[in-house]
């Protein structure tokens, strides 16, 4: 009799057991099952993120492909120029000068002088101006110094005053003041015609030098200033900067005759066509001859809008130009507006 309960209880255990071993197998099962979902979620959302980013990376390559082409266009529509023998290239050189000679037949000094020291005067207070600022300047300071004599003896103070309008007025009066006095002492009060004499005198180099001698001596010379340099290297003259260096290999192109004519006909170009920072190509008589043809405008009438001084109708910088210039004299500088 005490056997029989005992069954019973042994079987329950067993049931027991195996509800727990089943709820254990449930609990196990449940997170998995539920995690499932959240896997599938986060492998979508990764493919989208990368198929975005891959999209994102093709477009920017394709812009970058787009920009690159834009940027090599030009290049493409400026073929490679062959190689110019040194033969060729004074031929050309020389029938540039011709072209320049017909275009203008009345260049000249831009500067408004009437002997010799006037326009030694003259190119040392043009450094880094316009020659119509100096032409516009000279007047007052001729009436008041008329000779070497004059301009070394007179107060510095009233000097930088009278060539105020022209820029660093106390370097250029000071050179202005040495020379002077070097012509009064060491010349006898006149400017000296070799270009030796006139390097020594303070404020006076190799460009001003030229410019005295050419035009006020009739002896030959090149004149280097920054539009001659400019020209001359875009015309495949010389690759040099240096403006000696340049002068040099100008002047093994063009015989001598031609030096000190060749330098106002390529500074009149430089002036009114082939501008530094955007040249009238399209409205340029020697554009065939030009290696650098296609760096400023080649449309002809937007190039035609870029011409300056008398080619572009407007006065040029002489307020007393040779009777040959076709344009008009430039005006004289306004008086000082009176104090209020």
């Amino acid at each position: 009799m005490n056997e029989t309960p005992e069954k019973p209880a042994a079987a329950k255990k067993a049931v027991t057991k195996k509800a727990t071993a089943k709820k254990a197998v449930a609990k196990k099962a449940a997170p998995a099952a539920g995690q499932a979902p959240a896997r599938t979620t986060t492998a979508k959302t990764a493919a989208k993120k990368t198929a975005t980013k891959t999209a994102a990376k093709k477009t920017a390559t394709k812009t970058a492909t787009k920009k690159t082409a834009a940027k090599q266009a030009p290049a493409k529509k400026t073929p490679a120029r062959k190689p110019e023998s040194r033969v060729a290239m004074v031929r050309r050189a020389r029938r540039i000068n011709r072209e320049l000679a017909e275009l203008y037949p009345y260049a000249h000094p831009e500067l408004d002088f009437t002997n010799p020291f006037e326009l030694l005067v003259a190119t040392v207070l043009s450094a880094q101006t316009t020659d119509l600022r100096v032409n516009q300047t000279t007047p007052r300071l001729f009436a008041v110094c008329p000779t070497p004599e004059d301009m070394a003896a007179i107060d510095p103070e009233r000097l930088e005053e009278l060539i105020r309008p022209t820029g660093f007025f106390r370097a250029k009066a000071k050179s202005l003041l040495g020379l002077s006095a070097a012509l009064r002492d060491r010349f006898g009060g006149e400017v000296p015609g070799r270009l030796e004499d006139l390097v020594t005198l303070p404020g006076v180099g190799r460009k001003t030098a030229n410019v005295v001698l050419g035009n006020a001596f009739g002896v030959p010379g090149i004149t280097v200033d920054t539009h001659f340099g400019r020209l001359a290297r875009r015309f495949g003259w010389t690759t040099a900067e240096d403006a000696e260096k340049v002068e040099a290999d100008v002047a093994g192109i063009f015989p001598e005759s031609e030096w000190t004519m060749l330098s106002h006909r390529v500074v009149f170009h430089g002036r009114r066509v082939c501008h530094s920072r955007k040249p009238a190509c399209g409205a340029c008589a020697i554009a065939p001859l030009c290696p650098a043809y296609g760096e400023g405008e080649t449309d002809p009438e937007k190039a035609k809008k870029l011409l300056k001084y008398e080619l572009g109708g407007q006065p040029g910088q002489r307020l007393k130009p040779p009777a040959d210039y076709p344009g008009q004299p430039a005006p004289p500088m306004a008086p000082p507006a009176a104090a209020s």
